[in-house]
């Protein structure tokens, strides 16, 4: 599968810094986001169905070879769309070429989120995490974000398209929303959450086509 890298971002959410695609043969099967995807839904769908396709990007040695050779503590984002590439098995991540992207990321400040959440993956990711790459569980669902709080890995989650207010888990764990979603002056450049080691967990405000889809499967 291929992978994109734009060095230059004209995405306003993360803000001009490098940004990365591969390839939707990366996503995992099971994925619960897969029927509201904003990535495919929006305009980014163009291009992340050309990387998919072949027509853009390159291979994943190559990749890495351009993360290695970007200056010392760069902020980049790993996958505006698409997933951490699977082993052969297509049922776990791959854990030679998350190595390989985490040998790649030392020095820089890199940061990504997977719905990859099987036991073997999550083990994999804390490792990841202890190198210097940030790698995010998505969570589906705040009880899920509960679930695998505590793994290794910082937590990401869905949440209704309406919450504008921070707010506590059941389980007592402090959900921060995303700033970039709720002021036009913050972008990925300049909140770097998602990148740190962090306690609190991130929620993202369903948004794009499928917000009414995601509002509903939440409200159920």
């Amino acid at each position: 599968m291929n992978v994109h890298l734009s060095l230059i971002s004209s995405n306003s959410k993360t803000g001009p810094i490098p940004v990365s695609t591969t390839g939707a043969q990366s996503c995992p099967l099971d994925c619960g986001q897969k029927a509201e995807c904003y990535a495919d839904r929006s305009f980014l769908g163009l291009h992340w169905r050309a990387v998919s396709a072949g027509a853009r990007g390159t291979d994943w040695p190559t990749f890495c070879a351009a993360i290695d050779a970007l200056p010392a503590g760069q902020l980049w984002r790993h996958n505006q769309a698409g997933d951490m590439p699977p082993d052969s098995t297509g049922r776990t991540v791959d854990p030679v070429r998350l190595g390989q992207l985490a040998h790649a990321n030392i020095g820089k400040r890199g940061f990504t989120y997977s719905h990859w959440k099987d036991d073997r993956s999550i083990s994999w990711f804390a490792h990841a995490n202890a190198a210097g790459f940030t790698v995010n569980l998505s969570a589906d669902t705040i009880a899920e974000a509960d679930r695998l709080y505590g793994r290794g890995s910082p937590v990401v989650v869905v949440v209704p398209s309406t919450t504008t207010e921070n707010f506590v888990t059941p389980a007592g764990r402090q959900v921060v929303i995303c700033p970039a979603t709720q002021r036009d002056d913050v972008s990925c450049m300049t909140c770097q959450l998602c990148q740190r080691q962090r306690t609190s967990i991130v929620a993202f405000p369903a948004h794009g086509s499928g917000a009414r889809r995601i509002d509903i499967r939440l409200a159920s």
